[in-house]
C-alpha cells in the first residue's frame, strides 16, 4: 500500500499492529485515510483528540459459538461476530452475513465501511456489521431455521431498535430474516419490529427493500451522467454478479434505457448482444437456483465464457456487484482500453486499490461503494421509520424517498471534493464528507 500522509502513517500502522492478519480491514482503513490528508491540515482538532484511531477502534467486538443440529442429527459448530463499529450518529446499522469466508477481519472491513456510508445518507444510524462462517447454500430450510435460531439465541442480548438494528446480506435474505426475527420474538416476549431491517412486506418490512441497493447504484450513476450532461440511455453496461444487487441494478438500468450486455456468478459470466433477458436471469437465479451458465442454453445468440473476467467485455458503464477485490488492475486497464466512462461499486470494495488508481489515472469516473451502494442501507432505515411510525409507504414513494437520498449523496461527494481541492473526485469526496459529519459527532459526544 502507497505510503499516507505523515501524520496520518503512523496511525495506520497502529492499526496494522493491533489488528494482525485482517488484510480486508486494512485496506478499507488505508482506503478513508489516502483521502484525509487535506482533512487534518484544515482541521488539526480532529488530530489532536485522537479522532481518527477512535474510529478505527470498534466501540464493541462480539465472538461467539453457534451449535446446531444438522438433519442427520449431527452438532455442527459455526462462529458467530457481531462488531459494533460507532454509534455516534445512531443505533449500530449494518447486515449480517453468511458465507464460509467470514471471519473478523471481513467483519470489520464491513463495518468500518458501514460507519461512513451510513453517514453519508444523512439518516441517524451508526456503523455496524456481523455475521457468521455458516453457508446456506445446500442446506435444508429446516437447517437453515436451526442455525439462524442459535445464531440469534447470542445475538438477541447485544441488538435492539435503539442499539443495534442488523439486515441482511450475502447469504441473508427474507428467509434467513425471517427466522432470526421469529427466535427474537420468541425470546424476548416484544413485536419489537425496529430490531431487524429487510423483513416480509406482511409483517413490517419495506416495499422496495429488496430491489433498493441495485436501484440506488444506477440512480448514482444516472446522477453521474447527469452532471456531465449525458444520460444513461443506450449505453452499454457490465454488471458482475447475478445476485439481488445485481439483478436490480440491471431491472433499474433497462427501465432508464440501459442496455446490459452481461453479467456473471462464481463459475463464468454470460454475454448477450441483445441485451440481458432479466426474467431469464431472476428465473434460473431465484427460482431454479442454477448457475448462469444455463442462460446461454436458452438464448440462442448469448455466449457462456467459464471462468474468465466479465471485464473483458467493453461497455460505456461497469457495476461490479459480486463481491470484495473481484475487479483488479488488470481487469481496470480493460476497460480503461475498451473506453468505459463510468465505474460504480455495488458490493463493497470490489475494486482493488490497483484498480481504483487506474481509474483515476485514466479519468475514469469512480463512485466507491461507501457511497454508490448505500441505497441499501438508506432504505433500511426508511423501513425502521416506518416501523417507528407503524406506517407503511407505497412503493412509489419509498422509491423516490431513495432516488432523493441518492441525488444528496451525489451532490455531497461532488461538494465536498470540490472545497478539498479534489474535483470530480469521488473517493475523496465520500471519505471526506462521510469522515467529518463522524468526527464532528464524536467531538460533541466527549472522550466515550
Amino acid at each position: 500500500m502507497s505510503m499516507l500522509d505523515e501524520k496520518l502513517q503512523p496511525m495506520f500502522e497502529e492499526v496494522l499492529r493491533r489488528n494482525p492478519g485482517e488484510d480486508e480491514f486494512h485496506q478499507a482503513v488505508h482506503e478513508v485515510l489516502d483521502s484525509l490528508g487535506p482533512v487534518v491540515a484544515k482541521h488539526p482538532e480532529y488530530a489532536d483528540a485522537a479522532i481518527i484511531p477512535r474510529l478505527c477502534e470498534p466501540e464493541r467486538q462480539i465472538i461467539f459459538r453457534v451449535p446446531w443440529v444438522d438433519d442427520s442429527g449431527q452438532v455442527q459448530i459455526n462462529r458467530g461476530f457481531r462488531v459494533e463499529f460507532n454509534s455516534a450518529l445512531g443505533p449500530y446499522k449494518g447486515g449480517l452475513r453468511f458465507h464460509p469466508t467470514v471471519y473478523l477481519g471481513i467483519v470489520k472491513f464491513l463495518g468500518f465501511e458501514q460507519i461512513f456510508k451510513n453517514a453519508l445518507t444523512g439518516l441517524p444510524i451508526g456503523g455496524g456489521k456481523g455475521g457468521s462462517d455458516f453457508d446456506p447454500k445446500g442446506r435444508s430450510d429446516a437447517e437453515v431455521m436451526r442455525f439462524c435460531q442459535s445464531f440469534m439465541t447470542e445475538l438477541y442480548r447485544h441488538i435492539g431498535e435503539y442499539t443495534d438494528v442488523p439486515a441482511g446480506d450475502i447469504g441473508v435474505g427474507g428467509r434467513e430474516i425471517g427466522y432470526l426475527f421469529g427466535q427474537y420474538k420468541r425470546i424476548t416476549n416484544r413485536y419489537e419490529s425496529g430490531v431487524l431491517t429487510g423483513k416480509g412486506i406482511g409483517w413490517g418490512g419495506s416495499l422496495v427493500r429488496t430491489e433498493a441497493t441495485g436501484y440506488g447504484t444506477v440512480f448514482f450513476v444516472d446522477e453521474i451522467l447527469r452532471s456531465r450532461g449525458d444520460s444513461l440511455d443506450g449505453k452499454k453496461v457490465v454488471v458482475s454478479g447475478s445476485g439481488n444487487v445485481a439483478i436490480y441494478a440491471i431491472e433499474k438500468l433497462q427501465q432508464l434505457g440501459a442496455v446490459v450486455v452481461a453479467c456473471s456468478d462464481s463459475g463464468g459470466y454470460v454475454v448477450d448482444p441483445d441485451g440481458v433477458d432479466l426474467a431469464l436471469v431472476k428465473d434460473i437465479k431465484e427460482r431454479r437456483r442454477s448457475r448462469i451458465a444455463v442462460y446461454a442454453d436458452e438464448r440462442p445468440r448469448a455466449s457462456y465464457v467459464e471462468g474468465g473476467s466479465v471485464w473483458q467485455v467493453p461497455c460505456d458503464v461497469a457495476l461490479p456487484c459480486a463481491t470484495q477485490n473481484e475487479l483488479n488492475g488488470n481487469d481496470a486497464a480493460a476497460l480503461v482500453r475498451n473506453g468505459c466512462q463510468v465505474v460504480a461499486e455495488g458490493a463493497n470494495m470490489p475494486c482493488t486499490p490497483e484498480a481504483v488508481r487506474t481509474f483515476s489515472e485514466a479519468g475514469v469516473s469512480f463512485a466507491p461503494g461507501k457511497a454508490a451502494n448505500a441505497g441499501g442501507v438508506a432504505t433500511s432505515a426508511l423501513e425502521m421509520q416506518q416501523n417507528a411510525s407503524r406506517d407503511s409507504w407505497s412503493f412509489e414513494h419509498t422509491e423516490e424517498r431513495l432516488a432523493e437520498i441518492m441525488r444528496n449523496i451525489h451532490h455531497r461527494c461532488l461538494t465536498t471534493a470540490d472545497e478539498y481541492g479534489q474535483p470530480g473526485n469521488y473517493s475523496a469526496g465520500a471519505n471526506i464528507a462521510g469522515f467529518t459529519q463522524v468526527a464532528d459527532a464524536v467531538l460533541a459526544l466527549g472522550v466515550i
